[in-house]
């Protein structure tokens, strides 16, 4: 049998690794034991034109196939002899349509991305771009200065960084509220000033700010609400609709003025009883 061989990376007559049309390849290595290089693609940060784009133009590198155990700080680290870093983005896969980022928490975070991702390193100058796609000599992400935590280690300190501060969480959470109540003041009184309002095409926005407040429903509430539908359907309801129902509702009725004659009677006796002059 022939042992199969092992991916390497496929290089020009020069010796130098081919890399996708427009990239060029930047060699790493996780540690000076390790041998082979890890490369990443890498090219300046271009949008259409006409479209608007929050990184600054010629100074923003794209890169991909970024390792998992290349953080944000080690890739800013690793990138540094190139030009002062302005900031670094990890993410899962490329933007196609830009959004506006959300400030990352130090507590309420997405869980890392798994696999390889892609990276936005924005350079405080041009050159810095430059400087990055000329990189030819591997670049070494854990070293004695800068180790790169990995195993039980990395293990331990990911479970001590879970363990939150109570009093920075609240501190935290009461700017979260703050902002969110000010968010949400702002939007109602924008709406208020709205509410009533045409707009270009003479249409008129409706909002449920003019409804009663809908209160809590209780148990009284709810049976009023069950006898209130009973009624409505006992009125819906066909009463005396055949010839035998309305003799028998005839007779009813009839049984039930006897009864309350009688009843008047012995009342009226009792009452006569009751007044009479009984000297012995």
């Amino acid at each position: 049998m022939v042992a199969r061989g092992k991916k390497r990376a496929t290089r020009d007559p020069d010796g130098r690794v081919l890399s996708p049309p427009g990239y060029s390849a930047i060699p790493i290595k996780f540690s000076e034991k390790q041998r082979a290089s890890h490369y990443l693609y890498a090219r300046e940060h271009r949008v259409r034109e006409g479209a608007k784009s929050s990184r600054p133009q010629k100074r923003t590198l794209f890169v991909l196939n970024v390792p998992p155990y290349c953080s944000e700080e080690c890739l800013s680290r690793l990138l540094a002899p190139c030009g002062p870093v302005q900031s670094v983005e990890l993410q899962e896969k490329p933007d196609l349509v830009e959004s506006p980022k959300e400030s990352k928490s130090k507590f309420f975070h997405p869980k890392p991305i798994p696999g390889f991702r892609v990276a936005y390193v924005v350079f405080q100058r041009p050159s810095g771009v430059a400087a990055a796609l000329a990189l030819r000599d591997p670049l070494l992400v854990s070293t004695e200065s800068h180790p790169v935590l990995s195993g039980v280690h990395k293990w331990i300190h990911d479970y001590g960084d879970s363990v939150a501060d109570p009093e920075a969480l609240r501190v935290e959470v009461d700017t979260f509220m703050e902002a969110y109540d000010k968010k949400i003041a702002e939007e109602e009184a924008k709406a208020k000033e709205e509410e009533g309002v045409p707009d270009e095409e003479g249409w008129v926005k409706v909002t449920r700010r003019g409804r009663r407040p809908v209160l809590p429903r209780t148990e009284a509430a709810s049976l009023r609400v069950l006898e209130r539908e009973r009624r409505k359907r006992a009125r819906k309801e066909l009463l005396n609709f055949y010839a035998w129902q309305h003799r028998e509702t005839k007779m009813e009725h009839l049984a039930q003025l006897r009864k309350k004659f009688e009843e008047d009677k012995q009342r009226i006796e009792l009452l006569r009883a009751q007044r009479k002059f009984r000297p012995y």
